[in-house]
């Protein structure tokens, strides 16, 4: 099944890479079996949370990644009990395989079945969806990988524990400095996708003073020369390159030819792990924005999601922080709030914390996730490569806009 690293995760998202070959397969289940995180500690009612993610379909693997990080996440801050005050934090995961319509029906029988967090979301279509009834039946949502921006800001109840492509685009830019008067091209297919991806870097790097343009591939050519000339011949400061599909390796092995990475920065998103070696000869010449990966910070939150992902047989990757932060932010709520939903969200806003990627802050205006963001390199490591860090930006630097609440 074919993959791609998407900023929103959806067929509307901001997609910067090629497709990933991840394959779809059982998270690391919690301890305590039936759903169930933690098997000791508690003694009251247990505290209901309702878990909808992509366990199967196309985006399986970045939910794989994300459940086991939640795993890890519930552990951490619960110190080992799974539970709260005493009650046991139980989950109740329902597969969504990527379908807004069927995360819909699962959301809405999960809070039937009174769990008042719901928390998944691996596609911005599924969290878009999802957010309306968290507001309407007055439970906290806290979605997951979902970028899209109009997440943030979708209602009071409505929270995120990943980054939003405001973030991803904003991290690109800083790759020029000063955009201002500078030229940016984006490459990308000629479909709704590819004209999403111009449409964000246009509303992002345009309005800082950057003049952006696109080429625009038909999805069925072949022939990507001609594409690629253009490209070389526009003279960029920046090519930002947004890609899905199988002949992404080809793509990459035509900008090399033309000598594009010879006059240009060329800049895409850094994709699970799976995805480094489709870069082909030219992977060592660009420069990856980075939401997370293995060895991009080092903290004791950091510790504890390697330490739990090696538990179940897994190492850090992408998604793995935004299932750990969900986790951190479920235990914080129910420690604050218990079972009344205002108090869980009102503890939300504003808190500060530390992940996995550093220091956090959940503004309190719009719920944005403040959080710092990397560039990244991928390096020769014999037959393969690995992401070396280069600037670790501050939350600061690429902090979206507040989008009050609907």
């Amino acid at each position: 099944m074919s993959k791609r690293w998407s900023f929103a995760l959806a067929s509307v998202m901001i997609t910067l890479s090629v497709a990933a070959c991840g394959s779809p397969g059982q998270p690391g289940a919690p301890a305590g079996g039936n759903g169930t995180a933690g098997a000791s500690g508690g003694s009251g009612a247990p505290y209901k949370v309702g878990l909808v993610y992509s366990k199967s379909g196309p985006l399986a693997s970045y939910g794989k990644q994300y459940r086991q990080g939640l795993t890890a996440g519930i552990d951490y801050a619960t110190k080992g009990t799974g539970a709260v005050a005493g009650h046991t934090i139980q989950i109740t995961e329902q597969d969504d395989a990527g379908d807004p319509a069927k995360a819909v029906a699962s959301a809405t029988d999960l809070i039937g079945q009174g769990n008042t967090i719901i928390a998944g979301s691996t596609s911005s279509g599924v969290a878009l969806q999802v957010a309306p009834l968290a507001k309407d039946n007055k439970v906290l949502f806290i979605s997951g990988p979902a970028a899209a921006d109009a997440v943030t800001g979708a209602n009071r109840y409505t929270f995120r524990s990943g980054r939003q492509t405001y973030q991803d685009v904003a991290t690109a830019g800083t790759m020029l400095g000063d955009v201002k008067g500078k030229k940016v091209t984006v490459l990308a297919q000629d479909s709704a996708f590819g004209k999403a991806n111009v449409a964000a870097v246009t509303a992002v790097l345009g309005a800082k003073g950057a003049t952006v343009s696109s080429v625009e591939v038909p999805a069925a050519a072949t022939d990507l020369t001609p594409f690629a000339t253009k490209v070389k011949g526009g003279t960029p400061d920046l090519l930002f390159v947004a890609w899905a599909g199988a002949n992404a390796t080809a793509m990459w092995t035509t900008l090399g030819q033309q000598g594009v990475f010879d006059s240009t920065k060329v800049v895409t998103g850094l994709d699970i792990k799976a995805t480094h070696a489709l870069f082909g000869e030219v992977a060592t010449k660009i420069n990856f924005l980075s939401h997370f990966f293995e060895g991009a910070a080092d903290n004791a939150a950091y510790q504890a999601l390697d330490a739990g992902l090696k538990k179940q047989g897994a190492t850090v990757d992408l998604f793995t922080n935004d299932g750990f932060v969900a986790g951190q932010m479920i235990v914080h709520a129910l420690e604050s709030g218990g079972g009344n939903v205002d108090k869980m969200v009102s503890s939300l806003e504003g808190w500060k914390f530390d992940g996995p990627k550093g220091s956090l802050e959940i503004r309190a205006e719009d719920h944005a996730l403040l959080q710092p963001m990397f560039t990244a390199t991928l390096k020769k490591d014999g037959s393969n490569v690995v992401p070396q860090l280069g600037d670790t930006l501050q939350a600061s630097a690429v902090a979206p806009p507040v989008t009050p609440f609907k």
